[in-house]
């Protein structure tokens, strides 16, 4: 079926015997949201939340935390910055969180029923998709990626990739591009390897649908969109010195982020995970792999593991080249496979699901797609169990929900015999340190704070001199940024510990501004050789300690 053949069926796909009526589709949509709240509906903030709405906030309200060396670095996701960040100036951090999620899953719900509609008809079956899709992803991931979550940049990126998926089912072209230059322009490596992945896709199935002529004016435009995201990427390492943009490059690709970034790193189980999803994804949409409104999809995914393999073979360079290994390594190259294996593997069984039952009477005959290529067919109770199973799935998978994931790695830590307190306790003595500074200290004051934490600037809306998670993204930033951490973090005490040799603390008050520091009972034990002026003396009951603790510095 040529192209004109194709965009001729939407008249029969706008009638509601196709389509559906539009309360089945807001039904999907508002569905779609409720099983990802089920999901990951935890209270704020979200594992990456607090890193990137303090850029936001900080990038609309530059006197805010105008002392921290994360948050007054370069702003790389201008896009998501300048849209979502601007929640941050009229509602609070919390609720920021809560809108952006809201905006970024209705997004996604969006985007993703329309990729199931046009794949097949079948009202509610995008409810499965999603459920197999998540359960991909959190299980069978190779390098730790997810998209349902809380609200970062690349969630509205993968609602436009969602959306130029779309268009490519239906085998519109030219339209894929703009798409995809959003997706871009939100977050780079999120929409650019999908660009390459829609690149190889159209080279094997989309030439002779729409021809290269005709590609060309929307290609161009899908690029100047993405300039919003391109350019600050490249302006984060514009004028740095050879020699330490690879230096920066070795830090981000060795050592802060090896966990997504270098194979060498990737657990051994979750090599053999992610094989096995994708041998069975490619056996369930192999048959289907020649379907009009299918095939682009599938090879778009064939193209997104063509790029995971390059990445592995990358990832054998360290041995022999590590310097051009690094540089290479730091573009996320798995990224694009562990987000479209699991998605096709999604529309796969259900295609493959609607051939089987056939379709209502007077449709087509049963394993044939309608006019507009589309599988169609629906089973009795279709409309019934995607939604049980969506919540037993989310009741499985929602542990902990009365914690915040940025917090949830506290209780790990390793437990000093005077500070015995439960999760719940030491959420509370987190909250209550840094209410206490916030109402405390003065707007421009910098801390010392824990190694592990990555909320104090959320909560406490002060400065911070260095933590472990809030990594700069431009490389003179980034080299600041492992100074700093061995400095205060020396590596003679495994990088946990904060120094308290005097002298280095009365350096950090000249070098950083430090005035304070906060610690980690856990850690570092019941006292320390300082002034202590949090908790008073008299706060606590006898023999009990607070898991948090303020220290004046010497002077």
């Amino acid at each position: 079926m040529n192209r004109t053949e194709r965009l001729s069926s939407r008249s029969c796909e706008a009638s509601p015997g196709t389509i559906g009526t539009r309360l089945t589709a807001v039904a999907e949509v508002v569905l779609l949201v409720l099983l990802f709240f089920a999901y990951r509906g935890d209270p704020p903030p979200g594992i990456n939340e607090a890193h990137y709405l303090a850029l936001a906030k900080n990038f609309w309200d530059p006197s805010w935390c105008v002392q921290d060396l994360f948050v007054t670095s370069d702003k790389t996701h201008l896009l998501f910055h300048a849209t979502c960040g601007s929640l941050t100036q009229v509602l609070t951090l919390p609720a920021a969180a809560w809108a952006g999620r809201l905006i970024g899953w209705t997004l996604l719900a969006v985007a993703l029923r329309g990729l199931c509609r046009q794949v097949f008809d079948r009202p509610y079956a995008c409810l499965g998709v999603a459920m197999i899709w998540i359960i991909g992803l959190e299980f069978f991931h190779l390098a730790g990626e997810w998209v349902i979550g809380g609200i970062e940049a690349k969630v509205p990126a993968y609602g436009f990739v969602l959306a130029g998926m779309s268009r490519i089912a239906r085998g519109d072209w030219p339209r894929v591009w703009p798409l995809l230059g959003l997706a871009s322009a939100f977050h780079v490596l999120v929409g650019g390897w999908t660009v390459v992945a829609a690149g190889f896709a159209y080279w094997i199935v989309g030439r002779g649908e729409s021809p290269l002529k005709a590609q060309l004016p929307w290609l161009v435009l899908g690029g100047l969109i993405s300039l919003v995201g391109v350019w600050p990427a490249l302006q984060a390492s514009a004028g740095v010195a050879p020699a330490d943009r690879l230096q920066a490059a070795k830090v981000y690709t060795y050592w802060r982020i090896s966990h997504h970034l270098l194979p060498s790193a990737f657990p051994t189980v979750a090599y053999f995970r992610h094989i096995g999803l994708i041998a069975v994804t490619i056996a369930v949409a192999w048959p289907c792999r020649r379907e009009p409104r299918f095939r682009g999809v599938f090879w778009l995914m064939i193209g997104c593991l063509a790029i995971t393999a390059c990445g592995l073979l990358v990832g054998l360079l360290p041995r022999f080249a590590p310097d051009q290994a690094a540089n290479w390594l730091r573009f996320y190259w798995f990224r694009a496979g562990d987000a479209m294996v699991p998605l096709t593997l999604g529309l796969a069984v259900l295609a493959r699901q609607a051939k089987a039952v056939g379709c209502p009477p007077g449709g087509t005959l049963p394993g044939q797609a309608d006019a507009g290529g589309r599988f169609i067919g629906l089973a009795a109770g279709d409309r019934v169990f995607p939604l049980v199973a969506a919540i037993a799935l989310s009741v499985f998978l929602s542990q902990e929900k009365f914690l915040p994931p940025a917090v949830r790695g506290f209780p790990e830590l390793p437990q000093s015999p005077s500070v015995g307190r439960s999760a719940r306790d030491v959420q509370r003595d987190w909250l209550d340190v840094c209410e206490w500074v916030r109402q405390a200290l003065p707007p421009d004051e910098v801390l010392i704070t824990p190694r592990h934490q990555q909320t104090f600037k959320w909560y406490a809306q002060r400065s911070e001199v260095v933590n472990w998670k809030d990594v700069p993204q431009d490389a003179d930033s980034m080299l600041a940024w492992q100074r700093r951490f061995f400095d205060i973090f020396p590596q003679r005490l495994g990088t946990m510990r904060a120094t308290i040799r005097y002298a280095d603390l009365r350096r950090f008050g000249d070098e950083y501004g430090a005035r304070f520091m906060l610690v980690d009972r856990r850690i570092v034990g019941p006292s320390l050789p300082l002034v202590q002026v949090y908790p008073p003396p008299a706060s606590g009951a006898p023999g009990t300690l607070t898991t948090y603790a303020v220290y004046r510095l010497p002077r």
